[in-house]
């Protein structure tokens, strides 16, 4: 799970406005904004990621863990078992790729029905679910 949808995700969680973790943290609310929209992500500083973090009752240790990633995203395949599995899909005939894309909609589809969370983006299903 990526940094800027991972702060999005704790906010949400949270229950809170940017504007309130900006004034708890510290930090400008545009900056805030722009943190969690990715534009200013790379200019993040470790003390403004650390403070933001307090707001949400959690360390970077624990941001960074991916125990914490499997907390927010729980329908997100981890990476060696993602590429383990490109690796096999990529073996098969195009049209056994094709079926097995419609299992996996399908799967995901009723996975989504029974997390009691957000369901995850269309960007990040297609970054972890790719069949070619």
């Amino acid at each position: 799970m990526d940094i800027v949808l991972k702060l999005r995700e704790l906010r949400a969680r949270a229950g809170v406005t940017q504007e309130e973790v900006a004034k708890r943290a510290h930090i400008g609310a545009k900056t805030i904004s722009s943190f969690e929209s990715g534009a200013r992500i790379d200019s993040m500083k470790l003390a403004q990621l650390e403070a933001i973090l307090s707001v949400y009752g959690i360390t970077s240790a624990q941001f960074f863990s991916r125990a914490l990633d499997h907390e927010l995203a729980p329908w997100e395949i981890s990476e060696p078992f993602s590429d383990a599995l490109a690796r096999r899909l990529d073996a098969l005939p195009r049209h056994a790729q094709e079926a097995l894309g419609s299992k996996f909609a399908a799967m995901l589809d009723a996975a989504e029905a029974l997390i009691p969370r957000r369901p995850p983006s269309d960007k990040a299903l297609s970054h972890h679910v790719a069949v070619h």
